[in-house]
Formats: C-alpha cells, sequence, structure tokens
C-alpha cells in the first residue's frame, strides 16, 4: 500500500511538474513570438475625426481585427493641449485615432470605408443644399 501511495504522489507530481512546464513553455512561446511579431505591425493615423462618426469608426475598426492604439483630443486652438480622455466641452477639439492591426489590408480597408463614409456625408450634404 505505501508503494502504490508513494508511486501515486510520485505521479501526481510529475504530472503537476509537466503541466506547470508545459504551460510555462506555451506562456514562453507566446512571449516570444509577441516580441519578434509585434514589430510587425502595421499603424495609421485618423486626423480631425468628426464626433458624429466615432462610435462607428471604433466599430469597423473592432470588426476588421485593428485595434486603436490611442485615442486623442487634440484642441484646435492650442497645439500643446492634448487629452486622452474626453473633455466636458469638446467643441473645440479634434480628435485624432491611432489605429495598428497585424496587417495592412485591414488599414487600407478601414481607410477606404473611412473615406467612402466622408464622401457619402458630403455627397448627401450637396444634395440637400441645392
Amino acid at each position: 500500500m505505501q508503494k502504490h501511495l508513494n508511486l501515486f504522489l510520485i505521479g501526481e507530481i510529475n504530472v503537476f511538474i509537466s503541466i506547470v512546464l508545459n504551460t510555462l513553455g506555451v506562456m514562453v512561446m507566446l512571449m516570444e513570438n509577441c516580441q519578434t511579431d509585434c514589430s510587425k505591425y502595421g499603424h495609421m493615423e485618423l486626423k480631425n475625426i468628426n464626433k458624429d462618426i466615432v462610435s462607428w469608426l471604433e466599430g469597423v475598426i473592432e470588426e476588421n481585427n485593428s485595434r486603436i492604439e490611442r485615442k486623442e483630443w487634440k484642441s484646435k486652438y492650442n497645439s500643446y493641449v492634448v487629452y486622452d480622455y474626453e473633455p466636458f466641452c469638446a467643441d473645440g477639439f479634434e480628435i485624432n485615432l491611432l489605429v495598428s492591426s497585424y496587417d495592412y489590408s485591414y488599414l487600407n480597408f478601414i481607410k477606404y470605408l473611412y473615406d467612402e463614409k466622408i464622401n457619402t456625408i458630403e455627397y448627401l450634404n450637396n444634395c440637400i443644399s441645392v
């Protein structure tokens, strides 16, 4: 009985050590992959975004395997005033986004959708004014 108990405990310890080593190996492998692959990320900055379409643009960015690295409100009157949160009165600020993605085609597609949205809004505004 004692031999079986010792072997069982040793077996559990070996399984536990094996699980810990495998988990650490996977974590190290993921960390190494991130360290080598993170430099391949592409970045794109979108400046002076209309505050009415910011939520739409954030949804498009999320849907296209991209993420917002930085979102800032920059004063139109003083270039030194930059907030990383929405100010109480956001009328005199422009919204800038820094978007990153692993694949540049996602960034190009986001830029295309954004440009098409702006062109459509301008076209509809021109139709209203005529």
